[in-house]
């Protein structure tokens, strides 16, 4: 598995990475901002930062551990109508939810807000776009806090390099960290992998994982009522800066799981990838990705990611060896239905074994697991390898992007940071990507644009 390289950050450089937001942790600490103390020392309290969709899934997980003994004490976003939903949503789970008016918070500032509320040993979500994600854990590390961050974790190299500067960081603190690559933590895959290794299958040859599906990360024109950086927040995964585009958001998933399966991560990828049926879309993804991953002993990964409305769909993961053939993802992320064959025809008749169903939600298994390492105190940092998935994740949509094949140490040692001034971002701008002169965002130009993505 590839070693970090000697270029990422010393001291020096992850203070100058994370020094604004921790020498501000003092000062926001004074303000009048609600801090909430939990009723008995045994519960543990949750802020929520990022209110859409995945954020408010997390949040009902982190409410539904067995145990009981977590409540959500404060709620922050950008949007105001993703925060008053998500607040409306997670109303029924009655006294575990503890947020009035006056612990949600709007605004670029309101993660310190949220996280303010809270105090050392709590959890904080952070399931915002992507971009975002380092200047959170650089706070929640700075104020003591167990995290849980949403995938993935970084979108380009220099975004790597601080998120694994700031593991570190968390690590020295005993800090508790999980990601939301809730797979690893998926019963029937965790047997899966076991199997694999007793050789059930015999030695891997080759694995295969496709995302297909019809149009996600697509958008028009920015609407006149909206500004530009609202607007390419709001449709994060059509922004490389903001989220790594529909390749790092979409694809992470399998491009880790494969990689988890193998137990290695890829030390090169060779990739194609097309735009084609654009219509007014003004994103910056392709439409097809086609990616051959190496991992360090020769074996291959093929990638196929496709966005296009009308075609032939497909959410599925496969492992073959030597002697066999496994399922890793039969459609989509749960439930897994993982199997085995003696054959790569993975036929009825070749069927070896399968994981009994219904199976455990792997989404609420991650925070079950997360839960006990806290309680328990066991070492629990999953922020070093969110990072190298989506490092990897990165090198093959890079490699689409550029036209020519691309190494985990290039990718790891780029200086290309799609938004370096994230953490001054305001509501009016400037956007971090901004409209060429014929009206048209930078979008990739393999073989033209060489040398970086845009």
């Amino acid at each position: 598995m590839p070693k970090a390289s000697p270029l990422a950050p010393s001291r020096r450089e992850f203070l100058q990475y994370t020094g604004r937001t921790a020498a501000a942790s003092a000062l926001v600490a004074s303000l009048a901002v609600p801090r909430v103390h939990a009723a008995e020392d045994s519960t543990i309290q949750v802020a929520l930062v990022g209110c859409g969709g995945r954020g408010t899934g997390a949040a009902s997980n982190a409410l539904s551990v067995p145990n009981g003994q977590t409540k959500l004490v404060a709620m922050a976003d950008v949007f105001e109508h993703k925060l008053n939903s998500s607040h409306k949503n997670l109303l029924r789970f009655g006294d575990k939810f503890d947020v009035p008016e006056d612990r949600k918070f709007l605004g670029f500032d309101s993660y310190k807000k949220a996280m303010d509320c809270l105090k050392p040993g709590d959890i904080v979500i952070s399931a915002t776009p992507p971009a975002f994600r380092w200047m959170h854990f650089a706070y929640a590390i700075s104020k003591g806090l167990h995290v849980f961050m949403e995938k993935p974790v970084t979108v380009d190299g220099p975004t790597t390099r601080k998120m694994i500067a700031l593991a570190e960081q968390a690590d020295q603190k005993n800090l508790k960290v999980g990601v939301g690559l809730m797979v690893r933590h998926c019963r029937g895959r965790q047997q899966l992998l076991q199997r694999i290794q007793d050789g059930e299958i015999g030695d891997l040859i080759a694995l295969r994982g496709y995302r297909m599906g019809g149009g996600g990360g697509m958008t028009g024109p920015k609407p006149d009522n909206m500004s530009e950086v609202m607007y390419q927040i709001q449709r994060f995964h059509s922004f490389l800066w903001a989220s790594g585009g529909v390749y790092s958001d979409y694809y992470i998933h399998q491009i880790d799981e494969c990689s988890w399966i193998k137990g290695a991560w890829p030390v090169k990828a060779h990739a194609t990838g097309g735009r084609h049926y654009r219509g007014n879309n003004v994103d910056q993804n392709l439409d097809t990705y086609g990616v051959e991953y190496t991992y360090p002993d020769g074996t291959k990964l093929f990638y196929y990611g496709r966005q296009m409305p009308g075609c032939y769909n497909e959410f599925a993961s496969f492992a073959h060896g030597t002697k066999g053939a496994a399922v890793i993802s039969t459609s989509a992320h749960t439930p897994g239905k993982v199997r085995t064959y003696k054959g790569h025809n993975m036929t009825e008749d070749e069927l070896l074994w399968a994981f009994p169903q219904p199976e455990p939600n792997p989404y609420q298994l991650e925070w079950d697991d997360l839960i006990e390492a806290i309680r328990q105190d066991k070492p629990y940092n999953e922020a070093k390898r969110g990072a190298e998935a989506s490092l990897v994740t990165s090198m093959g949509r890079m490699a689409a992007h550029v036209g020519r094949i691309v190494t985990y140490d290039e990718i790891l040692n780029s200086d290309h940071e799609f938004a370096p001034d994230v953490d001054k971002l305001t509501a009016e701008g400037p956007a971090p990507l901004q409209l060429q002169d014929d009206g048209n965002y930078p979008s990739p130009m393999p073989g033209v644009k060489s040398k970086r993505e845009y």
